[in-house]
This record gives structure tokens, C-alpha cells and sequence, in this order.
């Protein structure tokens, strides 16, 4: 069996743990480093604005006296590990805790611009060229009685950004590869609920391809796979027993039409080479004649089982009544039934009943029943035909007297060319399909049959159709 599927699968399982591994280190990083640039923004703008409202810093901007506002920036500039600036109205910078100390003169801040920044509170790169590297920067007017006085601005080193954001990102790395580790439970998984069983079913198709119907594929799980596999071992079984049916069929077709082919090429030879007497080859003929109305009669019930099995054959339903059909197949055994001294009782429901079906594929029904009740009948006997009603569906039974049938050997009756005699000596005009096609009928008219027989005692047949 080729792989394909299972190294799709790998390929595929592959594929998403690095696409996974990408969006993490792209996606994942950037929406980090923003998260942290939001965090940290507001957290140090917060400060600078806390900053810019304290009373000691609104008036020692205009004094100058920053010795002691630059202790407390620097510790908080220290404690926030970020550098605070505390500029003028003008944009020069009076104190930067990253100085020892205040300048004496003011550090003029050339393009320094507050405007620019619009609405955003922050902003990230060099602060108006101030910087070699990046900063996150905040600024924060200073204002006294409606005017802005100065600015206290905060600068946050980007680097230090930069190394928590990877710092998470290793973390996410380290969850994503647990992820993908656990995840292996799905690829085993389908390893041993799909990939397997399929591969056992892919076995089990190519071994019946190859015309062994009798391998059994072994997979028996409850779900969809072993569904699937239950289903090729019954399909596989009944290829099988159809294929024996078949051989059966061939060989009881070919036994057949081989005995009575037996029979007329004899006495023909015997006639044409003089064998037989001219005052016998009468006798002969006849036989001769019964032989081939025998091939006849198989030759047809092949063809009326043939549209039966092979075509959807389209049934004429329509109501007839029932009790008149009966009386004129059983008028057509008249004279047979008078050699043999056998006696039809009719017990009918009613002057007519409707039923509705096909007429003449019932009177076939009813015909072969009526045969084989006839056939196994002895001398001197009775056999009754009865209709009777019950609910929506009419009961009609033809019963005989004769030798009945063994309870092992009743199942088998429907089969085609199946005779008791497994011989074929006591009824070698019979040719066992009679039954089969009966069957086929009652079938095709979504109606059943039922067979009760005793040995000894006689055997009726009861089946059912539509009422009117």
C-alpha cells in the first residue's frame, strides 16, 4: 500500500508546527511589542503627568531651583530605569537624570517640537535627534494659570523593551513546543484509528481483487472504519456464496439439459441407423417429443427468472378478481387431475374478491403452485385452494396430500434447480425453478410467502396480496 495518505498527513502536521513557529516569531512578536509599548507608555506617562502637576516642579521651573526636584527625579528615574528630562516653554532641557546634576544652562533641543506628536501620548526613535538609540518617549506639559511652563518628558530605552518582549516570546516558544508535542496524540491517534484500519481495509480490497473472497479483514472497532470493514467481509461473503451459487447453477443447468439432449440424440441415432423397429419408432418419437418440451419448459422459466432478476421490470398492478383467477387455473389441470384421480376443492372468500396486483405474474404463481401440488399428489387425493381476508391483505393457500417436506430440507425449496431428491429420480420432468420464481413474484409485489409442511401429511403454501 502506498503511503501517500500517512505522509500527507506527517507533511501536513510538519507544515503547521513551523507556519505555527513563524506567526510566533513575526505575528506573535509584533503584537507583543506592542502590548509592551502600550504598558509601558501608560505607565510612564502616568508618571510624567504625576510629575508635572506637583506644585515644587510648576515653581521651580520659573526659578530654576532644581537641585531638589533632580534628587527626587533621579531616584525615580533610577527606580523606573528609564531617564526623565524636565524641559522649559522654550524646549531647552534644564536637568536630565542621567547628568550628575541641573545644567547651569539650560541644553537647547534643536527641532524639539510638541506639536508634532499629535494625539498619541507616545512615541518610539531618537526624540528629535537627541538619541544614538531608540527610546520610548512621553512628554507631559507643565502649566500654570492656563500656560504651558515646560515639559517633563520620559525616555524609556527601547533595548530594554526588546529583551522582555523576547523574553515572553521564549515563553510562548516554550508553551507552542508543549503544544506541538502534545499534539502528537492526534497523529497517533489517526495512525491507529484511521491509518491502520484503512491500510488493513486496503489489504483486505486487494485480496478480494484478486478473487480470494474468503480473507476477512480484521478490524473491529465500533466506529465509521469498523462499519466499513464489517461491511467488505459481508460483501465478500456473499460474493462468495453467490460464486458457489453460481458453479451450482452451471453445473445443475448443464445436468439439465444434458439428460434429456442425452435422450433425444440417442433414440434419434437409434432411429436413423435402424435400431429401433419401425413399428417402435413411434413409441420413440414421443419421447423424444417429452424431452424437448422438457428443454422448452427450462429454456422459458431461464427467461422468466432472467426479467425477474436482471430487469426492474415494470409490473401491470391493476385489480382483478382474485377467485376467478384461481377457478381457471385450476380448471387448466382438469385432465391431468382426472387420470390421477385428484379432486380440487376451491374455498373462496366471498362470489369475488379483488386483489391488487399484476394478474398474470400471480396466475404464474398460482399456476406453479398448483403444478407441483398436482406432481407430489397421489392418487385418490385432494388438494384445496382457499382465499380469506384479513385486515388490508387477502390469504391464499393451495394445500395437497402428498409426502411433504423435511423440516432440514424446507429452507432450501426457494432455491433455484433445488429438488429433495437430491437424484432427481422421482420427478425427472421437474426442473426446480417452478419455486424460485414464485418466490421472485411474491417479492417483486413486496408480499410473502410461507411454506408449512409435514412428512407424510401433505404441505401448503399460504401467501399474501393487496386487498381492493
Amino acid at each position: 500500500m502506498k503511503k501517500t495518505l500517512y505522509l500527507k498527513f506527517i507533511l501536513a502536521y510538519a507544515l503547521f508546527g513551523l507556519l505555527g513557529f513563524i506567526a510566533i516569531s513575526t505575528i506573535g512578536s509584533r503584537l507583543i511589542q506592542g502590548h509592551l509599548e502600550r504598558r509601558i507608555s501608560e505607565q510612564i506617562y502616568r508618571e510624567a503627568n504625576t510629575i508635572s502637576f506637583d506644585n515644587t516642579v510648576r515653581y521651580r521651573t520659573a526659578t530654576y531651583n532644581l537641585i531638589n526636584i533632580y534628587n527626587n527625579l533621579a531616584s525615580l528615574a533610577a527606580y523606573q530605569d528609564a531617564q526623565i528630562w524636565m524641559l522649559n516653554q522654550h524646549g531647552d532641557i534644564l536637568l536630565d537624570t542621567a547628568q550628575e546634576q541641573p545644567y547651569k544652562t539650560p541644553l537647547e533641543l534643536e527641532s524639539f517640537d510638541p506639536l508634532t506628536w499629535g494625539s498619541s501620548y507616545y512615541r518610539t526613535g531618537n526624540f528629535f535627534g537627541y538619541f544614538q538609540e531608540s527610546m520610548l518617549s512621553v512628554i507631559a506639559p507643565i502649566t500654570s494659570d492656563m500656560t504651558v511652563k515646560g515639559y517633563i518628558a520620559i525616555h524609556y530605552p527601547m533595548e530594554n523593551l526588546y529583551r522582555e518582549r523576547e523574553q515572553l516570546l521564549a515563553v510562548v516558544h516554550v508553551i507552542f513546543l508543549l503544544l506541538f508535542i502534545l499534539s502528537l496524540l492526534i497523529l497517533l491517534l489517526f495512525t491507529f484509528s484511521v491509518y491502520r484500519p484503512l491500510r488493513k481495509i486496503t489489504i483486505g480490497a486487494e485480496e478480494y481483487s484478486a478473487g480470494h473472497l474468503d480473507h476477512e479483514i480484521p478490524v473491529h472497532s465500533q466506529d465509521e472504519m469498523g462499519y466499513l470493514a464489517r461491511t467488505l467481509n459481508y460483501m465478500s461473503d456473499e460474493l462468495n456464496n453467490s460464486g458457489e451459487y453460481q458453479r451450482r447453477f452451471i453445473a445443475n443447468i448443464s445436468h439439465d439439459f444434458r439428460s434429456p439432449l442425452t435422450s433425444i440424440k440417442g433414440y434419434l441415432e437409434a432411429i436413423a441407423d435402424g435400431t429401433i423397429d419401425t413399428e417402435d419408432q413411434g413409441k420413440y418419437i414421443q419421447i423424444v417429443l417429452n424431452e424437448t418440451e422438457r428443454l422448452e419448459k427450462l429454456t422459458e422459466s431461464l427467461l422468466t427468472l432472467n426479467n425477474l432478476d436482471v430487469k426492474s421490470r415494470m409490473m401491470n398492478l391493476r385489480s382483478f378478481d382474485i377467485n376467478k383467477i384461481i377457478k381457471n387455473t385450476a380448471a387448466t389441470f382438469e385432465g391431468i387431475c382426472r387420470n390421477k384421480k385428484i379432486s380440487i376443492e376451491l374455498i373462496l372468500s366471498g362470489t369475488q374478491l379483488y386483489a391488487y396486483a399484476d394478474m398474470e405474474q400471480i396466475q404464474q404463481v398460482l399456476y406453479n403452485l398448483l403444478d407441483n401440488a398436482v406432481k407430489f399428489s397421489p392418487n385418490d387425493s385432494a388438494i384445496t385452494i382457499e382465499t380469506t381476508e384479513k385486515n388490508d391483505r387477502i390469504l391464499v393457500s393451495v394445500k395437497d396430500r402428498g409426502p411433504g417436506i423435511s423440516k432440514e430440507n424446507l429452507p432450501k425449496i426457494w432455491e433455484r434447480f433445488y429438488k429433495e431428491d437430491s437424484s432427481r429420480g422421482k420427478d425427472r420432468k421437474g426442473i426446480g425453478l417452478g419455486l424460485s420464481i414464485v418466490k421472485e413474484i411474491i417479492n417483486a409485489h413486496n408480499q410473502t410467502i410461507d411454506v408449512i409442511s409435514t412428512q407424510e401429511v401433505g404441505t401448503e403454501f399460504i401467501f399474501t396480496l393487496e386487498r381492493v
